[in-house]
């Protein structure tokens, strides 16, 4: 009997996240999650995995403290040791994020750093430090957004560190196929969550244009996205590598 997956997925206690750690242990995967500050969030996550059968566990985390990431590490290889009974991690999943809007003539210097460190800074020197604790024949999967696209006011910072992260993950592709890692990109369309003030749950004149530009008409939903990305961590995906997946519906086509 194969020994069971392990997959990493920061920001995975809510939106998203949560829904990518329950997918995934609906094809047998066991999780990690990374939650920054709701550990009840975080906590509900992990009996939701637990509910098909696999192992899961929580460890706080900020993405955008690049300090921290040797110590988290370290916790990684306790939990790994002490709660999975591996050594190794077997896809990690780049997907904590925040969102600011702000048009290009009011962005600060504060806001664009922030969006560096914790979108394409973050991402970077977590996959780094991770890498030799990532399993040979193992993947990446990078969270981008449609809006490294296409664009909307507001949006310039965040939607050029998506693109960032699209660039990089093909770099990772290239350098990291000699040990048989895949990485490629899964970019969300506009999904209705907590997200960035969660308007596009709760702001019914924007849901109604999204709806409108969108092939399938209507808002994307969480279960949109957690299957794609847990498929990217299964074989059936082994020949996928540095690709970029837009989950949108199709919006603006």
């Amino acid at each position: 009997m194969s020994k069971e997956k392990l997959v990493l997925v920061t920001g995975g206690s809510r939106g998203l996240g949560e829904n990518m750690a329950i997918k995934l242990a609906e094809k047998g995967l066991n999780v990690l999650i990374t939650y920054q500050s709701n550990n009840e969030e975080a906590d509900k996550t992990v009996k939701e995995v637990e509910k098909f059968g696999q192992k899961a566990y929580a460890l706080q985390l900020d993405v955008a403290e690049n300090n921290s990431f040797d110590a988290f590490v370290n916790e990684v290889k306790k939990v790994l040791d002490s709660h999975f009974g591996t050594s190794k991690i077997d896809y990690l999943i780049n997907n904590a994020g925040i969102g600011i809007n702000a048009p290009i003539t009011e962005t600060t210097e504060e806001q664009l750093d922030a969006l560096v460190d914790i979108h394409f800074k973050g991402a970077f020197f977590l996959t780094q430090k991770l890498l030799p604790i990532l399993s040979d024949g193992g993947g990446i999967v990078n969270i981008s957004s449609g809006l490294a696209r296409f664009s909307f006011p507001g949006y310039s910072v965040y939607g050029s560190m998506k693109a960032a992260i699209e660039a990089l993950t093909r770099y990772q592709a290239k350098e990291l196929g000699v040990r048989q890692i895949r990485s490629n990109v899964v970019a969300p369309g506009a999904i209705e969550t907590d997200f960035g003030g969660g308007t596009n749950k709760n702001d019914e004149d924007k849901r109604a244009a999204i709806s409108n530009f969108t092939a399938l008409g209507r808002v994307g939903i969480p279960s949109d996205i957690g299957g794609v990305v847990a498929f990217l961590c299964t074989e059936d995906a082994k020949w996928v590598n540095a690709q970029r997946i837009e989950v949108s519906g199709g919006m603006m086509v």
